[in-house]
């Protein structure tokens, strides 16, 4: 079984969101933000988490129910490729439907965009 989640947001929205440092502690989780500010925190990056999160939560099928925005980072392997790491009870969640991931990131000057595809190994 396959599900897929898209989630495009303007970046100048996102550079708005991230001066309140009550958005960051709600949206963005320890590693995630580690990761972001190692690459120069530019809103680019703020925005492509940003979009994971909602991409996510539409291929899971639950939409933001049930789980905190923190608990679903978007981080990269050695190589830079995307994936998604989750925690608390965005990972049980998951678990239970025993789901596994694959996900890709693109941006533009003003636009993030990301695509999650959520699928079952059988």
């Amino acid at each position: 079984m396959y599900s897929v989640g898209i989630d495009s947001v303007e970046i100048a929205r996102i550079a708005d969101s991230i001066k309140n440092e009550r958005f960051i502690k709600k949206v963005y989780g320890d590693s995630e933000l580690s990761e972001i500010l190692s690459r120069g925190m530019h809103p680019r990056y703020f925005a492509v988490s940003f979009a994971a999160k909602e991409a996510f939560s539409k291929a899971i099928g639950t939409g933001i129910v049930g789980f905190s925005l923190n608990e679903v980072e978007l981080l990269h392997n050695e190589l830079g490729a995307p994936y998604i790491f989750l925690s608390g009870k965005a990972k049980i969640i998951v678990e239970e439907k025993g789901y596994t991931f694959s996900t890709s990131v693109t941006h533009t000057e003003s636009v993030a965009t990301v695509i999650v595809l959520a699928y079952r190994e059988k």
